[in-house]
């Protein structure tokens, strides 16, 4: 019975700490923006995060406008750069250093 407990125990720790790792990270977002999007826009990440508030990003994220809103501000983006699973990585980025919050990022 010991044993089972112990498995179910280190299990549960296991898909814990797993599920933090996979989450989206401004730090991921600055580097996809480098690689994939600084070029097409020609402006640096936190003047394009500065684009919009921190509430702002948000509301554009809730309605699914992330990628609208990118094209909007940069028209030259290709689709590639757009993929969903990067969105949620930019978010985070935009979100982190938004024009109200404070924060510079260093690219």
């Amino acid at each position: 019975m010991n044993n089972v407990i112990k498995i179910a125990l280190g299990a549960a720790i296991i898909l814990s700490m797993g599920a933090t790792v996979a989450s989206a990270s401004p730090d991921k977002g600055k580097k996809l923006y480098m690689k994939k999007l600084k070029s097409a826009c020609g402006i640096s990440g936190g003047a394009m995060a500065g684009k919009h508030t921190v509430d702002e990003w948000s509301e554009l994220n809730d309605a699914g406008k992330i990628a609208d809103e990118i094209k909007v501000i940069c028209p030259k983006v290709k689709d590639g750069a757009l993929k969903g699973k990067y969105l949620e990585h930019y978010f985070d980025f935009f979100k982190e250093f938004g024009s109200d919050s404070g924060n510079v990022p260093s690219c």
